[in-house]
């Protein structure tokens, strides 16, 4: 009887083991699973927020210095860069479009627009900001305070070269395109970059205080350049009902 009560407790420690090992696992798994699914959800959101299509293709119009046509500066390439990562993350091939040359719509295929039309940096950008956000003017370049500034609802938004930046962040769809356009229309290369980056960051956030993803325009402010430069950046302000209105 003896043998056969330590046979019991053996078998009890070993089917416990086996519980504890097997809940592990399934534990294990269902946090894995989750996770798992967890990411898939925050990628699916970023892929709406940004309207990419994981195996598609997207391209980028790549603009000009300003008053300098086929130069690009190092922070126009950082923000073609910051797509192009964005883009390999969500499983998208990229292509690259000039925007000198590029005419036409983007059709089926997603479009990332990056700078502003003055001094001919980016032409296309102008078409884009003429025909689709009536209600956004760019001050010319001179030398007064308002040189660059926005104006959008009635408001002035100035440039401070190195101190307090901004950018337009606006996505929309043309009517003859099945994909939108994403323009990034920054008063410097720096706010270009600033822009992306702080949004590929924040589009959970940005894309709750809106109305809608599928369009919007919102301004992205960059501050305290100086001591953290185009990592400055925080949402400004949701422009979209001024922007897409004629003025």
């Amino acid at each position: 009887m003896r043998g056969g009560g330590e046979g019991a407790a053996i078998f009890s420690v070993v089917v416990n083991v086996l519980v504890g090992l097997v809940t592990s696992l399934i534990g294990g798994g269902f946090v894995w699973l989750w996770e798992r699914g967890k990411r898939a959800r925050v990628l699916r959101r970023k892929a709406d927020f940004f309207g990419l299509v994981p195996g598609e293709t997207c391209f980028i119009v790549i603009g000009n210095k300003h008053n300098a046509r086929g130069v690009a500066t190092h922070k126009e390439i950082r923000a073609m860069i910051e797509v192009a990562t964005l883009a390999g993350q969500l499983g998208c091939d990229v292509a690259t479009e000039s925007s000198d040359d590029f005419r036409g719509s983007n059709d089926d295929r997603t479009e990332f627009c990056i700078g502003g039309p003055l001094g001919e940096a980016n032409l296309r950008a102008g078409g884009h900001l003429a025909a689709h956000l009536p209600g956004v003017s760019i001050l010319p370049y001179g030398q007064g305070p308002e040189s660059v500034a926005f104006v959008v609802g009635g408001r002035r938004y100035l440039f401070r070269k190195n101190e307090v930046e901004y950018a337009l962040v606006a996505k929309f769809t043309p009517p003859q395109a099945t994909r939108p356009v994403v323009l990034v229309c920054g008063q410097s290369s720096l706010a270009n970059q600033a822009a992306i980056h702080f949004l590929k960051r924040n589009h959970r956030q940005v894309a709750d205080a809106l109305d809608s993803v599928d369009r919007f325009c919102v301004l992205i402010k960059v501050a305290d350049i100086g001591t953290y430069g185009f990592q400055g950046a925080s949402l400004e302000r949701d422009m979209t009902g001024a922007a897409f209105t004629a003025s």
